[in-house]
């Protein structure tokens, strides 16, 4: 992306959300909520300096893309260019990992730690990345999930029900907080 910084906020059918980005890519994307305060806030507060501006077309692509998943379509953001600023070397791992998750895939904390061949130690620091993800969606970290399923904490609006609802939107059946459908799942016992 060459385009400069800015933001913008867009309703949903979940409700409304936020984009931020820069010259590499997004680097800020608010999940709906039910006002468009709260999300411009909750962006603010990532991006202080930042001004609202109209999208340029790269990122109207992007919010093209999250209006038709909010409406149910199947989407993929793998390929969207992100800033994700500093970050800890594990988080940056930890990102690339989830990106590469499916529509409608899950994995446990647990599970990626080992994959990056961390240990199941690590899980812990998989849900720390996950709840600092700066572009939930893009970085799916609604497709994350505790041990044997259960859906786990969510730091967006709804909290673990919007991370049910996004699964749901995916075609993942949760029940009480657990994801009960036989899917793609990495679990690995942790």
């Amino acid at each position: 992306m060459t385009v400069e910084s800015g933001y913008h906020v867009f309703e949903t059918a979940a409700g409304f959300a936020a984009i931020g980005w820069n010259a590499k890519g997004i680097n800020s994307f608010r999940l709906p909520a039910r006002t468009a305060q709260e999300v411009e806030r909750s962006l603010l507060r990532r991006l202080p300096d930042v001004k609202p501006a109209t999208p340029p077309q790269p990122v109207q692509a992007v919010i093209d893309d999250a209006l038709r998943y909010f409406a149910g379509e199947r989407v993929d953001f793998a390929s969207v260019p992100v800033d994700l600023g500093t970050q800890e070397p594990f988080f940056e791992r930890v990102y690339a990992f989830v990106r590469q998750l499916g529509w409608g895939e899950t994995a446990t904390y647990g599970a990626i730690a080992k994959m990056l061949e961390a240990g199941p130690e690590f899980a812990r620091d998989v849900g720390q990345a996950m709840a600092a993800n700066p572009v939930p969606l893009i970085v799916p970290c609604h497709r994350v999930t505790a041990a044997n399923g259960r859906i786990g904490g969510f730091s967006a609006p709804g909290g673990s029900l919007s991370k049910a609802r996004m699964l749901e939107i995916e075609g993942v059946e949760v029940r009480d907080g657990v994801v009960t459908r036989d899917l793609p799942q990495l679990g690995l016992g942790f």
